[in-house]
């Protein structure tokens, strides 16, 4: 009876010393693989990141011959800008690299009125489809 109860705390104090340096400290103390400055850091980035998107395209869209190309294509520019901001990060981030692109071709002439009136009309439709979608 003696042998028995001896020989079930050896092993009681086998396992216990087992679970207890044989699991890494780190996982004991749930270490976090990302601190909460750098996921500070990286949330206040992208939101800086989609503001930017946000304004190039916004700025785009109100510019004049912009305004002119939507309102000939029968499109209301303020649903057209309203749409712009339900718009995902990335889907915001394509249009504004689009936008910029074709405000420095216009600004250097290499971009005809015509061009102007496609890419107008192909981001407010992409935009408003988008919206509609959702």
């Amino acid at each position: 009876m003696f042998s028995l109860l001896r020989q079930c705390i050896r092993v009681s104090t086998a396992c216990v010393l087992i679970t207890v340096f044989g699991v890494p400290m780190n996982l004991m103390a749930q270490a976090h693989v990302v601190s909460p400055r750098d996921l500070q850091q990286a949330t206040v980035a992208a939101t800086q990141a989609r503001q930017q998107n946000l304004e190039a395209v916004t700025n785009f869209l109100s510019s004049a011959p912009a305004e002119k190309a939507m309102r000939s294509a029968h499109m209301q520019p303020e649903q057209v800008r309203q749409g712009v901001a339900s718009l995902s990060d990335a889907e915001l981030a394509q249009l504004a690299a689009r936008a910029q692109t074709a405000q420095a071709n216009l600004a250097a002439g290499t971009l005809s009125d015509r061009d102007l009136l496609l890419i107008v009309l192909g981001i407010a439709a992409l935009v408003l489809i988008i919206v509609a979608v959702r």
